[in-house]
This record gives structure tokens, C-alpha cells and sequence, in this order.
């Protein structure tokens, strides 16, 4: 899921379908994101955070039915780490794969001796992300050059739950370390595909994309909001039938690409050759 939210445009929000295996997504269900309300900053601020992660859980509720059946997992970007978006969608029978801050609230789990008359101890230390000390953590080595991946199962204090993390360093240029922390409400969910599933998830930024440039999502001229609601859904169920055309003429085993602007020179083409067919002799 993915959201679009700048001042002063239309915004929308976007459930997709993503193959991770395959890195290539379909449009589910698109919907305009409920205006501002008219308040101090402030209050604006409040109201606004509450008001549309409910409308976003309200979409996703009546996309669900409409969800295939081997999807399991809802991915999201670092807006939707909160602990209202993370029961709701568990609540739904879905899990939830998203991104934390840096400096998120975790703690470890207590795997040491218990005291005999005392009440158990369950957590240990606060989580420290530092990069030169991650022996608490299982490594699972270069996912990519200059790309480590490290995990753990932890207890997120703002989320409520145990989650597992996924560690992300890139250490392409040593003297500019960058870094990035994965979870899953799911803590037994291998990590690997943790990292694999929220990158193919920027396969919605394609989507985007494409339907900005290719099939007129930003061409609109009317303020009705049920015209603007069938204009989106039109102009992404297009990108979808242009998808799925070209995907049925992919054959071998090979992983497919897709190309909007190739697919539209083709299209066009074929089109002026059957003009040429029929006008001619």
C-alpha cells in the first residue's frame, strides 16, 4: 500500500498486488485521501494522524474480499508503522512489513538465568543500532555488494508486540554509512523475504509513474469527487489491461519487464499498419 499526501494537489492512496518473485505489480484499488480539516496547526496535525490512518484501514477493509487468497502480507512505508495500522491490519488476518526509524523504541528479549522467587524477567536491554556492534544479531551476510543484512526478534515498545527486524547496512562508502530497519508483525517470517518483499513493493512507484505519463491519472478536469474516483480507477485498470496484454505474450522463462513507453510505440505502430490495410490497395 502507498499513499500520495502533498499540500495542495489531490492525493490518493493505493492498495497493489506485488509478485515479489517476479518484481511486478497490479493496481487493486485506488482512493481519493480525505481532505484537512480547518483547525490550528496543531490540532490539524492530531486530527489529520488519527482521521486518515482510519480511512486508510476503512480502504483496506473494503479491499479485502477482493485480496487473492496467497497474499499475506500488507507492505507499507515508514508512515504506517504506527500501532492503530498494525492491529487493524492483523485484525483483517493479514501481517504487516513496513520500516522503523532509526532510533525506534526496541527492546531485547531476556534469555538468561531467573531468579527462583522472583516474577520472570522477559526483556533485557534496549536495542543500540550501532553499526560496529550487532553481536546480538544473526547475520545473514551480502544480499548485494555492499549490502548486509542482520536480524532479530524483538519487543517494539510503540507497537506493542513482538516483531522481527531486519537490519539493513550499506556500506558501499565506508566513510558514509547508510542504514535501514525492516519489521514484520510476523516474528517468524524469514528474513530474507522480509528484505525482498518490501523492495518489490516500489514496484507502486512504477505504477505511479506510468500512470502519470502513459494513461492520464493527472490529466483530470473535473472536482466531483465521484467523477475523479472513476477517472483514477479508469486510468489504473488501463495500465493493468496493458500489463496483463503483454504479459500474455511472454513465453519463456526468463523474468519479464515491463516497459509502459515500449508498449505504447508497439500498440501505435500496430495501429497505423492496419490504417495503412485497410486505406490502401
Amino acid at each position: 500500500m502507498d499513499r500520495a499526501s502533498d499540500r495542495g494537489f489531490l492525493t490518493w492512496s493505493l492498495i497493489s498486488v506485488v509478485d515479489v518473485e517476479q518484481a511486478f505489480g497490479y493496481a487493486l484499488s485506488v482512493q481519493q485521501t480525505p481532505p484537512r480539516p480547518k483547525a490550528s496547526p496543531q490540532a490539524a496535525a492530531r486530527v489529520d494522524e488519527l482521521s486518515r490512518v482510519d480511512d486508510y484501514l476503512r480502504h483496506l477493509r473494503v479491499t479485502r474480499p477482493a485480496l487473492p487468497a496467497a497474499v499475506r502480507y500488507m507492505v507499507g512505508n515508514g508512515y504506517y508503522s504506527k500501532v492503530k495500522w498494525v492491529d487493524g491490519v492483523i485484525e483483517l488476518g493479514l501481517e504487516v512489513i513496513g520500516k522503523l526509524r532509526c532510533n525506534a523504541n526496541l527492546l531485547y528479549f531476556y534469555s538468561g538465568p531467573q531468579k527462583p522467587r522472583s516474577r520472570r524477567r522477559i526483556y533485557d536491554d534496549k536495542v543500540n543500532f550501532n553499526f560496529n556492534d550487532l553481536s546480538r544479531w544473526s547475520t545473514l551476510g551480502d544480499v548485494e555488494p555492499g549490502i548486509s543484512l542482520y536480524s532479530a526478534v524483538v519487543w517494539s515498545v510503540n507497537l506493542k508486540r513482538p516483531i522481527r527486524v531486519v537490519y539493513l547496512l550499506n556500506h558501499t562508502h565506508p566513510q558514509c554509512q547508510y542504514r535501514a530497519l525492516l519489521f514484520s508483525s510476523d516474528p517468524f517470517l524469514e528474513p530474507l523475504k522480509l528484505y525482498q518483499a518490501y523492495r518489490a513493493s516500489f514496484q507502486i512507484e512504477f505504477i505511479f509513474r506510468d500512470a502519470k505519463q502513459f494513461t492520464g491519472l493527472a490529466d483530470a478536469q473535473t472536482r466531483s469527487a465521484q467523477k475523479l474516483d472513476f477517472h483514477f480507477n479508469a486510468s489504473l485498470t488501463a495500465l493493468n489491461l496493458a500489463k496483463w496484454d503483454d504479459y500474455k505474450h511472454h513465453h519463456d522463462d526468463s523474468l519479464f519487464v515491463f516497459s509502459m513507453a515500449s508498449y505504447r510505440r508497439r500498440k501505435l505502430n500496430q495501429h497505423m499498419l492496419e490504417r495503412f490495410i485497410v486505406n490502401l490497395d
